[in-house]
Order: structure tokens, then C-alpha cells, then sequence
């Protein structure tokens, strides 16, 4: 009986194996379906990689097939490189693929100019599905733009682990004598690869790795035009008794042919206004004649971090016509600064669009200070005049803090923050729209915010609400902060300040508006 029964149970497991084909594939060519036609990768600089992107392959039929190959046209000579199944590559064989299923094969490359069409600098290539001989073979197209720059990087020795050291800059001493330093190098005038390394120009982006340093008493000079990307954990350092000249001009097609814009160096569209990708523009202790004209900073820690003045009553910093955007500490963050700006615009930062801290001496004309970061709740401008040390406060005099005709309102309830510890607090707000909606009064009692009875506000137009006051603004979560018809900052400026272009070069005249835009009407 035994017997009987284990035949029965051996004949019922060889019939249920019989009748299954979930892992029969049928080798076939031709027949897929794709989720493109043609994978576009986005542009790249030479022998820099790309991302990874996705092709999806579809098997709509009923039956379970084997590709019997998948290969990128160019063979293992392509610099395109797939992932199938798992497997890095650039030839597959047999590849299965369940019916009424789907995968995924991820796309990525590095290419160098050389590889490159010349005519339009494109690299392409092809995946294959089954072999060309084969009339049912199938293809999907790969493109990718491929652009040349100039690379500025620290160098580096390899050590016997195979590890390596680079190039780094001392920065000085930390509190327990130790130095503090970062990776990166000074630029050199008359570099082998880059030539001269402190004149940028517009002829080829320029590509920073780790920190480029000005070297004392030399100056960095910056064409219109020029492009400069910085890496993660990469910016500019001007040392003391060094410039930077950034030579912007006014620009007249969207292509912002003369604007300077120093942005990170992943050139994907996902990463256009993703902040925090590379460091800050550093303007150490002593640089001096420092000259910023229609400069486009973008996607930065800290747009411009300014580390006390040359000492004299000369702004070491002027700016005219500059926009920092989408940075996730501070536009510009400056301790005992020494700023004078013009048709300055600052929007989407983490802390603050201004910050003038440990005192300093700044004059800004003309300007628009925004903040609509997601969270609402930082401000525009913070003024203070200490900071805390491991042996308590100190105290730096704010000499000077003028404000003549700017907006400074974003999605937080305040836009300003003034926060005084010494004697010496000068600041002054000169027909200034200003974001100040105090609903819980906590400081309806601070003399430093008694609106309409401070002298240091002179005919200030106050938000205390959302409704009141509004600079309605085009479209201030994408940056874009020009005025419309129905702001309140439309003929309300003090003309008497209005003496030059406005940051689109448009004349003011007549009753000029506050901040740096001129009035439209929006389409």
C-alpha cells in the first residue's frame, strides 16, 4: 500500500512539472515595445560621468522570451555603459524576459570631446536588440551632448596604500593650535594645461574641484559671459590683499549671453535650482577692491561669505546688478563686512537672504531681499553686532546699516531681525517696503521696530499682514521677483536715490519704484 501510494504521489509531482512553462523562453527577435525611441542624456562635461537614466522594455505577448542579444552598437569600445539584470556591461546574451513583464536597463556614460561629433559635439550610440544580420532586430538611439571646459582641481599624490594626498590651502590656527585647513590650490597665472588661471574667460566654461585661491596681492578677473561650475564641497577663496573683478554686463536675449554665472556642475535639468551643491564665494579677512557686476549666483551654501575688510572706509565688496538665489544657509553672509550693492536680489535661502552679522558697515540702494524657502519660516535681513565665543560675547559696532528704497518681504511673518548687544547699532530704512506681521506682538513693546515712531524708518511701507502692502511679485517661488501693476512698491521710492539703471537696465524716471525692478505688466 505504501508503495502504491509513493508511485501515486512521484506521478502526480511529474505531471504538475510537466504542465508547467513559466521558465520555458522562446529565443525572439524583434517584437518589443520600449518606453522611448531614444534615451537623452543630459549634457555632460568632457570625461566627467553622467547620471544614470532608465529605459523600460515591455514583452506584451503570452509567451516568456530570450533576446539572444542585447548590445550597445559600439561594442566594449561604446562609452556608454548599461546595467541588465544586475550586470554591468556593453554585450548581453540571452537575456530573459517573462511574458506580459517588463525591465529596466539604466543608461550612463563618460566621454571626453575627443569622441565627440565636432559639428555639435554629440556622442551617440545605439542599444541593439538582436543582432543587425537580423531583419526583426530592434534598436533604441542614445544621445548625449558633450562639452569641453577648462578643469581647475587640486593635485594629488598617491600614497602606498593607494590612497591619496591633495593639495590643500591653510586657512590658520583652530583654538587648540592646530591648523585648520581645506583641499584646493591657488591659481596660477601661467598654468601648462589652463593658462592663465586669474582671467576667466567666456571662450569654455571653467569646472572647480575643492576650493580655487586668489593669491595675495593678485586679481581674479571674470569676463561677461563666463561660466564657472563648482563641484560638491568646492567654491572661490580671495585671500588678503587679493580682488576678484567679475565683468558682467547687461544682457538682451534669454540666453544671458553677458551675464556671469557661477552655478554647481551637474548640468542636469532636476538640479537647476537644487541649493546646497557646492560651497560659497569667500572673501577672507584683507581681500580688498573686490568688484561683482551682473553676476548670476545660484544653488550655493552661501552665496558670498565676506570675512571682515581691508580696514579702510572703501567698501571692500561693491555690488551692482547681482542675483544670489537658492542658497541653503545665507545669500550673503558677512561678519564686520564693509558692502555697498546696487540693484542686489536675493531670494530662497536656508537662514536668512542677508546677514550682517558681528557689526560691519553696509549701504544697499535699490535692492529686493526675498525669502520664500519651503519651511516659511526664515527671514530676509538679520542685522546683529556680536558673536558667541567658547569665552562668552563679543562686541563689533554696527557703523553703518542703510537701506534706501528696497523690498524686503518673503513668506515668513517677519523679514527683519535686529538684534543689539552693544552701543553703537546705526541703521537706517529710507523708503523701504517691509514684511513685518507681528501677530503674536512679541515685539510690539522693542524700540528697535517702532515703525512709525523710530526715526531710523523714514517713510517705510510696513506689511502687518499678508493682505497689506504686497510687492506682488511675478512669480517669487521660481525667482522671478520683477514687480507687477498692483505692487505697493510701484511709484512709492525716493527718486532722489534713483540715479542709475534698474538691474534689466531700464531707465527710473519719474516716480521710481522700490527694490530693484522697474514695474511691468504681466502677461
Amino acid at each position: 500500500m505504501r508503495r502504491l501510494l509513493l508511485l501515486l504521489l512521484i506521478g502526480l509531482a511529474v505531471s504538475v512539472t510537466s504542465c508547467r512553462n513559466d521558465f520555458d523562453f522562446e529565443s525572439k527577435t524583434g517584437g518589443l515595445e520600449f518606453s522611448k525611441d531614444t534615451v537623452y542624456l543630459d549634457t555632460v562635461f568632457t570625461d566627467i560621468g553622467s547620471s544614470t537614466y532608465t529605459l523600460k522594455v515591455y514583452n506584451r505577448s503570452d509567451k516568456n522570451i530570450s533576446i539572444p542579444s542585447l548590445r550597445l552598437k559600439k561594442g566594449t569600445t561604446s562609452k556608454y555603459r548599461l546595467m541588465v539584470d544586475g550586470m554591468a556591461g556593453q554585450v548581453f546574451e540571452d537575456v530573459e524576459l517573462l511574458a506580459k513583464d517588463s525591465m529596466y536597463i539604466f543608461v550612463s556614460v563618460t566621454a571626453e570631446v575627443a569622441d565627440v561629433n565636432p559639428t555639435d559635439f554629440l556622442y551617440t550610440d545605439q542599444i541593439l536588440f538582436g543582432e543587425e544580420t537580423n531583419s526583426n532586430h530592434q534598436k533604441v538611439e542614445l544621445v548625449t551632448l558633450i562639452q569641453d571646459a577648462y578643469f581647475i582641481y587640486p593635485g594629488r599624490v598617491q600614497n602606498p596604500d593607494e590612497s591619496y594626498t591633495y593639495d590643500e590651502l591653510n586657512l590658520g590656527i583652530d583654538g587648540n593650535g592646530d591648523p585648520i585647513t581645506i583641499r584646493g590650490r591657488f591659481l596660477e597665472e601661467s598654468n601648462p594645461v589652463n593658462g592663465n588661471e586669474l582671467h576667466w574667460s567666456n571662450t569654455k566654461p571653467y569646472v572647480i574641484y575643492g576650493y580655487a585661491a586668489v593669491p595675495s596681492n593678485k586679481i581674479l578677473v571674470v569676463d561677461a559671459g563666463a561660466r564657472i561650475h563648482f563641484h560638491a564641497e568646492s567654491g572661490l577663496i580671495v585671500a588678503n590683499n587679493a580682488s576678484i573683478h567679475v565683468n558682467g554686463g547687461n544682457s538682451t536675449t534669454a540666453a544671458l549671453e553677458n551675464e556671469v554665472i557661477f552655478e554647481g556642475d551637474r548640468l542636469e535639468p532636476d538640479f537647476s535650482e537644487v541649493p546646497g551643491q557646492w560651497g560659497t564665494i569667500w572673501l577672507t579677512q584683507g581681500s580688498t577692491n573686490n568688484q561683482i557686476k551682473n553676476l548670476t549666483i545660484k544653488n550655493a551654501t552661501v552665496g558670498i561669505l565676506v570675512s571682515g575688510n581691508d580696514g579702510t572706509s572703501t567698501p571692500s565688496l561693491t555690488l551692482e546688478n547681482t542675483q544670489i538665489y537658492n542658497c541653503s544657509n545665507v545669500g550673503i553672509l558677512a561678519r564686520t563686512g564693509n558692502i555697498e550693492g546696487k540693484n542686489t536680489v536675493i531670494n530662497n535661502c536656508g537662514q536668512a537672504a542677508f546677514a550682517g552679522s558681528y557689526g560691519g558697515s553696509y549701504d544697499f540702494t535699490h535692492c529686493t531681499f526675498a525669502n520664500y524657502w519651503a519651511s516659511s519660516t526664515q527671514t530676509c535681513i538679520i542685522l546683529d553686532d556680536y558673536i558667541e565665543t567658547e569665552t562668552g560675547e563679543q562686541i563689533e559696532a554696527l557703523t553703518s546699516a542703510n537701506f534706501k528704497n528696497c523690498i524686503i518681504y518673503g513668506s515668513s511673518n517677519l523679514g527683519l531681525s535686529l538684534k543689539k548687544r552693544g552701543t553703537f547699532f546705526e541703521y537706517n530704512f529710507d523708503h523701504c517696503l517691509i514684511k513685518f506681521a507681528d501677530y503674536s506682538n512679541q515685539f510690539a513693546n522693542n524700540t528697535l521696530y517702532q515703525f512709525s515712531v523710530n526715526p531710523r524708518f523714514v517713510n517705510c511701507l510696513i506689511a502687518t499682514n499678508s493682505t497689506v502692502n504686497k510687492p506682488d511679485f511675478k512669480d517669487a517661488s521660481n525667482n522671478e521677483l520683477i514687480i507687477g501693476e498692483d505692487s505697493a512698491a510701484k511709484g512709492t521710492a525716493n527718486n532722489i536715490y534713483s540715479t542709475f539703471n534698474d538691474i534689466l537696465n531700464n531707465s527710473r524716471s519719474g516716480a521710481t519704484d522700490i527694490g530693484a525692478y522697474n514695474w511691468i505688466t504681466f502677461e
